[in-house]
Order: structure tokens, then C-alpha cells, then sequence
């Protein structure tokens, strides 16, 4: 596996406040969650609430277990904002915070601070689209910024491929560009997600593969309405796929 630790910003010209403050809203709603399964439950986003427009209260049947819903927000669309700053345990947080905290910056670099927010909300909420869209009866409340922070990836990929990655690997740190450990991250998302589907699981080891698969793919796309008009104001053209700066 690649495991990235870090990577070039000597050309970062901003000092990332969205990207800190992401960080910190993170981290704090977590703490929230700790020993309080009411609002982890209730604020997380439960496909068949989306789909049916309705709070689901109760035990529902997930596998051979049951689990508690409980009262969400006045609107279960809200659901699909709040759960985007959920996290399930401290690894799933901790590894989340880490991809944001190395290539999050860089992206809030070059939309500057309102735009990347926006790019970021809006990858993130059709991350929770797409998986709805593939799992609409479901009840398993999802929740996590893996499907954002994938659409940060997908747009690093595209503006920094040749960027240098460091990576932990076989015991020793190494560096690639972002192209190769970008990339591989992403075609695991879409074998693991795809495959789940074929194999007739929405999400598989508890990981929803087409959230992820669905923030990326809006990442690579977002990025080039995004970023027409941020600094300097060209559009993206096929130099922009090699371009280091």
C-alpha cells in the first residue's frame, strides 16, 4: 500500500485557512460524537431518509444485527451536509485528516479560500449522491469526509500530477508523483466500489466504495469550472494536465 506522509508546498502563496478550519470543524464534531450514538445516528446520512424524505426512528435490521436510529435534524436533507464532518472511530478520522492535511492546501492555493470551500462541500455532498443513487432503500447511516476529500484528490490529480508525493512504504519513505499514488488510490475505489455492486453489496467492510468513486469523479470534473477566473483567471487547457506550478 502507499501510504503519503507529506509533499512539496515551498509554492504555496496562501496561508490555507479553509483548509485549517476544515481540519478543526472536523475534529471537534467528532469529539462530540464520543458516547453520544444519538447524534452520530441521527445526524448521519441513511439513504432510505434521503430517498423517502422521512426520519427513520427505531431499531432497523442491518445484517444479522439491529441498529438505533434516532431524530435527526428538522430536515433529513440536512443529514447529507453534517455527516460530511462525521467520522466513525479515531483511525477513520485520523486517516481522513491526514489526506486533507497533505493535498487540501494545495487546492486552496489555487481556488483561493471561497472557491475551495465551495468545490469541497459540493464534491462532498455528490459523493453522498452517488451513493444514494446505488443504494436508494438502504439503511445503513453513512457518514465521513472520505467522498470530499476524494474530490481533492481527483482535482490534485489533475493540477499537480508530476508533484512529488512522500509515501511511507516497505519501511523506508520514498517519493512519487501524485499521478501513481493518486491514481492507485483511485482505481482502488473503483474496483472496491464496482465490485461491491457486483457482488450485490452496497458497501463493502464498511466502506462506502461508490461515495468515494462519486466525490472523485466530481473532483476531476469540478476542477475545471472551478478554477476559470482563480488566479489569473485562464481556463484550464490540456498544458494544465502537466502543469507543476
Amino acid at each position: 500500500m502507499l501510504f503519503p506522509i507529506g509533499d512539496d508546498n515551498s509554492e504555496r502563496t496562501i496561508v490555507p485557512l479553509v483548509n485549517y478550519t476544515l481540519l478543526g470543524v472536523n475534529i471537534l464534531v467528532f469529539l462530540n460524537q464520543i458516547d453520544n450514538p444519538a447524534f452520530t445516528y441521527g445526524y448521519s446520512v441513511v439513504p432510505a431518509e434521503i430517498t423517502s424524505g422521512r426520519d427513520i426512528i427505531g431499531a432497523v435490521p442491518i445484517g444479522d444485527q439491529r441498529v438505533q436510529l434516532y431524530p435527526g435534524p428538522f430536515s433529513v436533507y440536512i443529514t447529507l451536509l453534517s455527516a460530511m464532518f462525521m467520522h466513525g472511530d479515531w483511525g477513520h478520522l485520523l486517516g481522513n485528516m491526514l489526506y486533507l492535511w497533505i493535498f487540501g492546501d494545495n487546492i486552496e492555493d489555487r481556488l483561493g479560500h471561497v472557491k475551495y470551500l465551495l468545490f469541497y462541500l459540493l464534491c462532498g455532498l455528490l459523493a453522498s449522491a452517488t451513493h444514494i443513487w446505488f443504494g436508494p432503500r438502504s439503511v445503513v447511516p453513512s457518514l465521513g469526509a472520505s467522498g470530499a476529500i476524494a474530490g481533492v484528490l481527483g482535482a490534485y490529480l489533475i493540477l499537480y500530477p508530476r508533484k512529488n508525493v512522500r509515501i511511507f512504504q516497505f519501511g523506508r519513505i520514498v517519493e512519487m508523483p501524485a499521478l501513481m499514488v493518486i491514481g492507485f488510490w483511485g482505481l482502488l475505489q473503483f474496483f472496491s466500489g464496482f465490485g461491491s455492486l457486483a457482488a450485490g453489496v452496497g458497501e463493502s467492510g464498511g466502506v462506502a466504495y461508490m461515495a468515494h468513486v462519486g466525490g472523485f469523479v466530481a473532483g476531476v470534473i469540478l476542477i475545471f469550472l472551478f478554477r476559470m477566473g482563480a488566479h489569473g483567471g485562464h481556463s484550464p487547457t490540456l498544458r494544465d494536465w502537466n502543469d507543476d506550478d
